[in-house]
């Protein structure tokens, strides 16, 4: 076993990854990890990866777990920004290194758990991220505004095929993003995608699954919770923060349509609605992302606790411990 620069032995701790589609049971599943490591007198602590969990006050359109039930296990990367700024996978993937690297040092497992792709992807290997120019941003969305969304992924189609068929014509704010890369670098933005970059750190990684049937009628519930659970005076509370005015945030599922319903172009139920419905077409993304992953373990079912210790007690250096 041989010890690194920064106190850890070379393989271990690992990062444990706990990726998945929203409503999997990603952080119920985190906190049973953290106990049975706990009760080997292992420490672990979760880092967050879940895009929308960065902003502060955003904790019931979120499911953000309260600090009161969290089990004593120490959570990071969580109210990282304020609504009104724009989201950063390049600063996320810098503040979740760092944390990974303090939590490592302490001789801790870090649990990276969320359901944001790419910020997964970020942290987990050396993908570059190209400059922004907004600017260039604002004209392309100017442009969507005057020719419509599916315009501008017909551009992209013809200057980029390879993102184009990896980001849907609906996704505007990502289409948007391609065709700036493009522009900017002159590069296809698809090269900048996660694929076979390299990893940055040793990752043992799995996939949280849940049945077709099963996840849909959590989806359901979950959205009836989130509005009838103080949705929408959440919303209320964070307008005068500038989640309207916020690119990112202002455009979360549930966060738009609370929005909407409190400037009167929508109604309650007419934004449950739609909740529900963008919530699963958001889970069929995901579930399209991970299932991309051919090394990453499915998790599903009783044993999932089981298996992330058997392959943590399986990874290099642990039997030094």
């Amino acid at each position: 076993m041989s010890v690194q620069g920064d106190g850890t032995t070379a393989g271990w701790p690992p990062i444990v990854v706990l990726a998945g589609a929203t409503g999997t049971g990603k952080t119920a599943l985190s906190l049973d990890v953290a106990a049975a490591l706990a009760a080997q007198g292992v420490p672990a602590e979760v880092v967050n990866a879940d895009a929308m969990q960065l902003y502060r006050g955003m904790e019931v359109g979120t499911a953000k777990l309260p600090a009161g039930e969290r089990r004593g296990v120490p959570h990071h990367l969580l109210d990282l920004w304020e609504v009104h700024e724009a989201a950063s996978v390049a600063l996320y993937r810098d503040a979740a290194r760092a944390a990974i690297e303090r939590i490592r040092r302490r001789g801790a497992v870090p649990l990276l758990v969320g359901g944001s792709g790419l910020y997964v992807e970020a942290v987990l290997r050396e993908l570059d991220f190209p400059a922004t120019d907004p600017e260039l941003r604002a004209e392309l969305e100017r442009q969507a505004e005057a020719l419509g969304p599916d315009a501008l992924w017909r551009r992209l189609a013809e200057e980029d095929p390879a993102a184009a068929q990896r980001i849907p014509s609906g996704n505007l704010r990502r289409v948007v993003r391609a065709l700036e890369v493009v522009t900017l670098t002159g590069r296809p933005y698809a090269a900048s995608l996660p694929d076979r970059a390299a990893f940055w750190r040793p990752a043992l990684r799995f996939v949280v699954e849940a049945a077709k049937d099963e996840l849909a009628a959590r989806l359901d519930r979950r959205a009836r919770t989130m509005w009838s659970g103080g949705l929408l005076d959440e919303v209320r509370g964070l307008l005068p923060r500038g989640l309207a005015d916020g690119p990112t945030a202002s455009r979360a599922i549930g966060y738009a349509q609370a929005i909407a319903v409190l400037g009167g172009r929508m109604t309650v139920d007419d934004g449950t609605e739609e909740t529900i419905r963008l919530t699963w077409r958001m889970v069929r993304r995901q579930r399209a992302w991970f299932g991309r992953d051919e090394g990453a373990v499915r998790l599903e079912g009783g044993n999932a606790v089981a298996t992330v210790l058997g392959a943590l007690a399986g990874a290099p250096g642990s039997l030094a411990r």
